[in-house]
């Protein structure tokens, strides 16, 4: 039998919309010798069966997987993934020639909370966010190789820097299968080397894949700015769009290596140049009325909701900087990866910011993550990347 949780009355409202989420103050009582990474079931206070999900001492105390009774076998998880890979099917990603790097697992959003994956031509990445679903990873390394057999290359676990908060127990970031030699994918036929090893996330940013198409659509004859560049994604696009020059810009070295190694497999790279440095100093000393086009893509700057004004105001500052220093008529795309901003909120700041820069914005589109990144209709919190075309004038 598995172990169970009782929720308090009236607490398992939110269970009963399908939110797979469970917090520790909607707890009533646990079973005895409940430990972290634990399967439970959650019942109502009249013991009426809920869900099946993963427990962990924590805020978030129960990731829900399933609000039916299953057996949570290697077979219930294999249909999981299926049905997570038969989406990305139907999203032509796998069959694509043109673009071999895509999310293939995404948490919440595939009935699999805690656990992602991404596709890169055969590498496969594994980031857990929940100890239980790391407690899984041979079951989901087999798997994949079921599912995929010889097309897998690699199968690494990169979770040193999700799991930091159970006591004594250190995630090590690790190969479990194949070997990773030079991994150079294309995306939209636009090639990228991904560093799976020692890059950031999974090695790359994949939810930006349709926002950087977005940007080369706008990219031509202008004069293009990528602030926190990262490995260059939208550097390449613009330069593919057409760009009259491109600027990229990061503070790290790495990073700005590998940008100069994606923008030198381009034919037309000769407009484009690297800055590794500040960001907020470079804006600081860049000329007014230079760029139009500026792309803002900073790192989470409220990474929990304790810190959230502090980094809705990082976000504010830093978008007054840049619709100070863009060309008249210019376009700025910004972003935030914050899951503690909603999109209402990076809305707001985006009107603040006009409103102290007394600057005319109009909003062209609103920008989020991409088809392989399929949020639940019962978890708005999925929807973590937001972001807005603005012309500014």
């Amino acid at each position: 039998m598995l172990k169970q949780i009782i929720l308090k009355q009236g607490k398992e409202k939110s269970v009963e919309r399908f939110h797979p989420w469970i917090f520790s103050g909607a707890v009533a009582k646990k079973s005895g010798g409940l430990f972290d990474g634990d399967i439970v079931e959650v019942f109502d206070s009249g013991n009426n069966y809920l869900a099946t999900g993963h427990y962990f001492n924590n805020s978030i105390c129960v990731r829900i997987f399933s609000f039916n009774r299953v057996i949570p076998d290697y077979s219930f998880w294999k249909l999981k993934v299926e049905n997570a890979i038969d989406l990305r099917l139907k999203m032509n990603l796998l069959t694509s020639n043109a673009t071999t790097m895509f999310r293939l697992i995404n948490g919440e959003g595939d009935g699999l909370p805690g656990f992602i994956a991404d596709w890169f031509d055969g590498n496969v990445v594994m980031q857990f966010h929940s100890y239980g679903m790391w407690l899984l990873r041979e079951t989901f390394k087999k798997i994949l190789i079921d599912i995929f057999k010889e097309k897998i290359k690699s199968i690494y676990d990169k979770s040193s820097a999700t799991l930091t908060e159970i006591k004594g127990f250190e995630a090590k970031d690790e190969l479990l299968h194949g070997g990773i030699g030079e991994v150079i994918v294309k995306e939209n036929n636009i090639p990228f080397e991904i560093d799976i090893i020692n890059g950031q996330k999974t090695g790359f940013f994949i939810d930006q894949r349709d926002n950087r198409a977005l940007v080369g659509q706008f990219a031509k004859g202008r004069k293009v700015l990528n602030l926190f560049c990262y490995t260059g994604g939208f550097s390449l696009y613009a330069l593919n769009g057409g760009a009259e020059l491109v600027h990229s810009v990061d503070i790290s070295a790495k990073a700005m290596s590998l940008t100069d190694k994606n923008i030198g497999r381009l034919p037309n790279n000769q407009t484009h140049k690297s800055y590794t440095e500040d960001v907020f100093k470079f804006l600081d000393n860049m000329p007014d009325n230079f760029y139009d086009l500026i792309v803002l893509d900073p790192p989470a700057f409220a990474k929990h909701h304790n810190v959230r004004e502090q980094g809705l105001k990082g976000y504010r500052n830093i978008n007054r900087k840049a619709m100070e220093k863009i060309k008249n008529g210019g376009l700025l795309f910004t972003f935030s990866c914050s899951q503690a901003v909603s999109k209402d909120d990076f809305g707001t700041m985006a009107f603040s910011a006009a409103a102290l820069e007394n600057k005319n914005v109009r909003i062209i589109k609103h920008l989020e993550a991409g088809a392989d990144h399929p949020v639940s209709i019962f978890h708005p919190e999925g929807s973590y990347l937001k972001g807005l075309m603005l012309f500014v004038s």
